[in-house]
């Protein structure tokens, strides 16, 4: 049968259509950001016809530090008169590079039909942002696998969750969760802090209840029930209280130097040192450095590296000092972690496999020594891979949960670092074989979603400081978890002395008294023997013998790391004295051979 001009008798032709432009325009957006104003996104939903579940349809630009946007980017949608074609608009505060809407800040939404749009004056249509009645305070864990959950006992501030109005309407939603993000709504209850707190076991158990099922089932009473085992108010502490009160925050960096970076040589590798511009792992240093050196009074880090062989054998070495200086890992200063690491570079050669579980361990050793609340230690874990040693890695960490330690880690470079998330124990968490942290004290980010590329301008900046809020935001929450399950509170502010500085320049000269003894000689103090060479580099990792922290078994050049369970830990001995053994100790600079050792 002939076609004339796209005529088809017997045919039907598809709905007629009209393409329609929506463009975009906000004014006294809400300002979410500290060092800059917001940078809104319009991200556009639409709901499919005779339902009221919308989906994503396409994304704006982004428009940095503006809160009276005017989009460029248009939305292009097919229009149907004979058809109610539901929108909504919701803004965001773009914050990293993630493309989960989750990991932004919401500044509002509104909903709309595009016939009301399309039938305005002029077709312009003013519509109010709507930030809803309801924000999220708190989301637990998921438990996998059953129909009457427990979950962990929480602690949530007053203000957070009601502010501080007693009466103010709480309601809590219960979900199924999906590994895919599509949770399944079970049901809800509302409720108040009071009823909360005053209320009996008997009046603390709420139905579960889903408005749509209640709607269209006859005789539905609930799905399920929710009930509240335990509901106190206790008078609040800060995170400054103990660090005014005197508590220490000790910093360490463990730098990944495998071969997976790519060899520091070559501009495509993750070590590569260039004049005019910082590459992945000194962005990650600075970004965490800058915050954390403020709390720590003498401003001396220990900066460790992992998955390179060394001087002057070559063996593999999964706990090295970088300065290479075994007695006196110390660093001066972030200044002075950025000239040990870049320093070091000529002269070890990056291997492999990556192993987290050493320096963790090691860190972990110091932190057992101050279960008084006087020192409290963050590892900073920076890598390019996958862990090679994961179940050792969730063991360390599970061991460490009972300690002050707090662990991030910042991933590097274009790898998937999915099973990284199963450290991170937001959602979950952390078991290995039947044990369970404590608590949860690993905080994971992908540097990518922060940082666009590498570089010295002020935009990078503004991406180093956005990291830093992201992995080091759960710190005090971790830190006072602690503090609280161990029962410690804070020292009272020392008074303040006639014409003293509120915040005395801090020195460079020693460690404070009390500070835990590292990466000593065999002879100190009763710190693990180690192996050492001319140069002072460990030139491999023995059994040590501190209470409940096993260091990793000897692993030679081009061996494997052992592939069996974690071993048994060993009963404490004498160990970690604290006397002040730095009083006349300054930090110890690179001291690295002339030349770069051929292996």
């Amino acid at each position: 049968m002939s076609n004339f001009g796209g005529f088809q008798p017997g045919s039907a032709t598809a709905n007629p259509s009209t393409k329609v432009e929506i463009t975009v325009s906000c004014r006294n957006l809400i300002d979410k950001d500290v060092l800059s104003k917001s940078d809104p996104i319009c991200v556009l939903y639409t709901a499919q016809l005779g339902t009221d579940k919308f989906a994503e349809f396409e994304r704006t630009e982004i428009i940095q530090n503006n809160l009276n946007p005017d989009f460029v980017k248009k939305f292009i949608l097919d229009y149907y008169f004979e058809e109610c074609q539901r929108l909504k608009f919701e803004i965001y505060d773009i914050d990293s590079a993630s493309s989960k809407l989750n990991r932004h800040d919401f500044l509002g939404a509104a909903q709309c039909s595009l016939g009301q749009i399309l039938g305005s004056a002029g077709n312009r249509l003013q519509l109010p942002l709507q930030i809803s009645s309801f924000t999220i305070a708190h989301k637990t864990e998921y438990i996998k696998n059953t129909l009457d959950p427990t979950w962990r006992e929480f602690c949530i501030p007053v203000a957070s969750l009601c502010n501080g109005d007693y009466d103010r309407t709480i309601k809590v939603e219960c979900y199924d969760w999906d590994s895919d993000g599509s949770d399944d709504f079970i049901g809800e209850f509302r409720t108040n802090m009071r009823h909360l707190r005053e209320g009996t076991p008997h009046e603390n158990t709420y139905e579960l209840i889903n408005p749509k099922k209640k709607a269209k089932k006859k005789g539905y009473k609930s799905s399920g029930t929710i009930s509240l085992i335990k509901c106190t108010v206790e008078a609040g502490v800060s995170f400054l209280d103990y660090i005014t009160g005197g508590t220490q925050v000790n910093f360490t960096v463990a730098i990944d130097f495998t071969a997976s970076n790519g060899a520091p040589s070559q501009a495509n590798s993750l070590h590569y040192i260039s004049g005019n511009r910082i590459n992945a792992y000194e962005q990650a240093i600075m970004a965490v450095g800058q915050i954390l050196q403020d709390y720590d009074s003498d401003k001396l880090f220990p900066v460790l590296g992992f998955g390179a062989r060394i001087p002057p054998d070559g063996r593999v070495s999964h706990e090295f000092a970088v300065n290479f200086n075994e007695q006196n890992p110390f660093c001066a200063g972030i200044q002075g972690v950025m000239q040990a690491y870049k320093s070091c570079l000529p002269y070890i050669q990056l291997h492999g496999p990556t192993n987290f579980s050493p320096v963790i361990n090691h860190v972990a050793r110091f932190a057992q020594a101050y279960p008084d609340g006087s020192n409290y230690f963050i590892l900073l874990i920076i890598t390019d891979g996958i862990i090679s040693d994961m179940d050792f890695t969730k063991d360390a960490i599970i061991k460490a949960s009972s300690l002050p330690l707090s662990i991030i880690i910042i991933g590097v470079g274009p790898a998937e670092f999915d099973a990284m998330e199963v450290l991170d124990g937001d959602k979950q968490i952390l078991s290995y074989r039947g044990k369970n942290a404590e608590r949860d004290i690993v905080q994971f980010v992908p540097l990518r979603d922060f940082v666009g590329g590498v570089g010295s301008s002020s935009s990078a900046m503004l991406s180093q400081a956005r990291l830093a809020k992201e992995v080091l935001a759960e710190v005090p929450d971790q830190f006072l978890s602690w503090m609280k399950k161990h029962g410690i509170k804070p020292n009272p502010s020392p008074p303040q002395q006639p014409n003293q500085q509120s915040h005395p320049a801090p020195t460079q000269q020693h460690k404070p008294q009390g500070y835990p003894v590292p990466m000593q000689s065999p002879s100190q103090h009763g710190y693990p023997a180690q192996q050492s060479s001319q140069y002072g580099y460990q030139a491999s990792m023995q059994q040590p013998s501190q209470q409940g922290y096993p260091g990793a078994s000897t692993v030679h050049a081009g061996g494997s790391y052992p592939g069996q369970a974690p071993p048994q830990y060993q009963q404490p001995t004498a160990a970690y004295h604290t006397q002040d053994r730095f009083a006349s100790q300054t930090a110890a600079q690179p001291t690295a051979p002339s030349a770069p050792p051929a292996f």
